[in-house]
C-alpha cells in the first residue's frame, strides 16, 4: 500500500505539500486513474465583491479566483473533455484520453454565465450545465437558498425559524438551537430545511408564502433564457436537472420531470437545439425504475452525486458519479488555494464498480 493511500486527513500540511510538489501525488494519480473518468460537480461561482456572495450558501458556492485555480489544476493533471466526447466514447466512438475529466454545473444559477463562463473561455475548457427547467427566467432561487440567504442577511431570525420548524411538523422539544447560532452557523437552519424537505410541495409552499417578505430580496439569482443561450454558444452543453428540482423518487409527475424538462429547456433555447440528451438527478435521488423511465424519455446519459470515478471506457447508457467540493476543502488556513488538498480530495476517490 502506497504512502498516498495511507495518508491521514490530519497529516501535517508540510507533508501534503511535499507529496504534491515532489510529483508523488501526480504519479499516483497517473497510475491509478488513467482509465477513470472524473466528473466534477460545481454549483455557484461568485466574486466576493458581488453582493450575492455575502448570503450565498458556502456549501454550494465557490470564489471565482478559486474556480480559476481549479481550472488550471484540471489542465495540469487531466485531459478535460466535452460532453460530446463522453457520449461518443460510450457509443463506441473514439476512446477518451488518459485521465479524462468532465466539468459540470447543477441548477442554473445566473452567476454561471456572469462569472464562471469568462474563466472557462479564458482556459479554453468545455463544460456542462444541468439546468432546472422551471427556474429559467425566474429571479428567486430554490427555497433552501432563500432560507439560507435570509438567515445570513439577518432577515430571518431564530424565533421565525423555530416556528417554521414546528409548523413543518418538527418536534417542539427538539427545536434546533437557532438562538445560539451565529449568522454563519448554518447547521441548525439546515435541520429546519431538512424538516421542510419532508413535506409535500403544496403545504411547504404555503408555509414559505407566509415568510415571503422575509425571504425575498428582489435580487435575480437564476439564469435567464438569454444567458442560457449565451452559455450554449460558448461550449457549455445544456443538460436537464429535472423540471422542478424535486427528487425524482418523490415526484408526483415523473413524466413532467423527465420528458417535460426536455421540452421546456429546448423551448427556452429558442427551439433551435435538440432537447437535452443528458440529466443529473436532483439531489442525486433515483432508482432502477426511474433510470429506465429516463432512458425511455430520451436521456442517453445520467449523472448522480455519488463521489466515485466511473470507468472511462464504459459503454452504453449508465449513471455516472460526480465529485464536488467546497472552498474550505481546497484552501489553506489563510484561504489560499492549496493544490495538494484538491489533489488528495480527487485522486483518491473510489472507483465505481
Amino acid at each position: 500500500m502506497s504512502a498516498v493511500t495511507t495518508l491521514k486527513a490530519n497529516a501535517a500540511p508540510a507533508v501534503k505539500r511535499a507529496l504534491y510538489y515532489s510529483g508523488a501525488l501526480d504519479a499516483y494519480h497517473r497510475a491509478r486513474n488513467r482509465d477513470r473518468l472524473t466528473v466534477i460537480m460545481f454549483h455557484r461561482v461568485l466574486a466576493p465583491s458581488d453582493p450575492r456572495w455575502r448570503t450565498a450558501d458556502p456549501e454550494y458556492s465557490l470564489r471565482d479566483d478559486l474556480f480559476a485555480a481549479c481550472l488550471g489544476f484540471f489542465k495540469r493533471h487531466y485531459h478535460v473533455v466535452s460532453l460530446d466526447d463522453v457520449l461518443a466514447a460510450r457509443a463506441g466512438g473514439r476512446r477518451l484520453p488518459p485521465r479524462p475529466l468532465l466539468i459540470t454545473f447543477d441548477d442554473g444559477w445566473s452567476d454561471n454565465e456572469e462569472f464562471a463562463l469568462a474563466h472557462l473561455r479564458r482556459a479554453g475548457l468545455p463544460s456542462v450545465l444541468f439546468v432546472v427547467a422551471d427556474v429559467i427566467g425566474r429571479p428567486e432561487p430554490f427555497f433552501q437558498e432563500r432560507l439560507v440567504g435570509a438567515w445570513r442577511a439577518g432577515r430571518l431570525d431564530a424565533d421565525r425559524a423555530g416556528r417554521l420548524w414546528r409548523d413543518a411538523g418538527g418536534d417542539p422539544a427538539r427545536t434546533p438551537p437557532l438562538a445560539r447560532a451565529g449568522r454563519d452557523d448554518l447547521e441548525p437552519l439546515r435541520a429546519v430545511i431538512t424538516q421542510l424537505e419532508r413535506l409535500d410541495a403544496a403545504p411547504r409552499a404555503a408555509l414559505l408564502a407566509e415568510l415571503a417578505p422575509v425571504l425575498d430580496d428582489g435580487v435575480r439569482y437564476m439564469v435567464t433564457s438569454d444567458q442560457l443561450k449565451n452559455l450554449a454558444g460558448h461550449f457549455v452543453a445544456i443538460g436537464a436537472h429535472g423540471k422542478s428540482h424535486t427528487p425524482m423518487t418523490r415526484a408526483a409527475d415523473l413524466d413532467a420531470e423527465l420528458s417535460g424538462a426536455r421540452t421546456v429547456i429546448a423551448e427556452r433555447l429558442g427551439g433551435r437545439s435538440a432537447p437535452p440528451a443528458t440529466m443529473s438527478f436532483p439531489h442525486g435521488a433515483h432508482d432502477a425504475a426511474i433510470v429506465a423511465r429516463a432512458h425511455a424519455a430520451g436521456y442517453q446519459l445520467l449523472f448522480t452525486s455519488v463521489p466515485e470515478l466511473p470507468a472511462a471506457g464504459g459503454a452504453g447508457p449508465g449513471v455516472l458519479g460526480r465529485v464536488g467540493f467546497t472552498g474550505e476543502t481546497i484552501t489553506d488556513a489563510r484561504g489560499r488555494f492549496a493544490p495538494e488538498l484538491l489533489a488528495l480530495h480527487l485522486f483518491r476517490k473510489p472507483h465505481a464498480a
